[in-house]
């Protein structure tokens, strides 16, 4: 598997490159009180869910580990609604990057809902 791969299947690595990108595309946003507001938020919410995971990695139990992950997921659907604003507006000129995101935040929401749901699995497993 080549380095390219490997990285794909990374969600540390794909939750970075996903904060990148919410940082590149806010950079794109058209500048007013209105989209600042918006912009700060999306902002926030976009790359909490990468520091969000990374305290989860640190978790001193599977249920905090569970609640981390959680605050994540919301972050993420946070994320999404923001987008989904946006797309709805001119802030910004190329939409394409927009839908690249949603597609990605769509993914990771998708993986985060399986990660919690198998973790939450796990612990009532080891609670019998």
């Amino acid at each position: 598997m080549k380095k390219e791969e490997r990285k794909k299947y990374n969600l540390e690595e794909r939750l970075i490159d996903y904060s990148a990108q919410i940082i590149s595309f806010a950079k794109q946003m058209e500048k007013d009180y209105i989209s600042n507001y918006l912009y700060g938020q999306f902002v926030r919410s976009g790359l909490s869910t990468a520091l969000n995971f990374a305290e989860g990695q640190s978790a001193e139990s599977q249920k905090d580990y569970i609640h981390k992950m959680k605050i994540a997921l919301k972050e993420l659907r946070e994320t999404r609604m923001s987008l989904r604003i946006i797309e709805r507006t001119d802030l910004v000129q190329n939409k394409k990057p927009l839908q690249e995101l949603l597609q990605e935040n769509n993914e990771l929401i998708s993986i985060f809902v399986k990660s919690v749901s198998t973790a939450s699995e796990r612990l009532n497993v080891f609670k019998k």
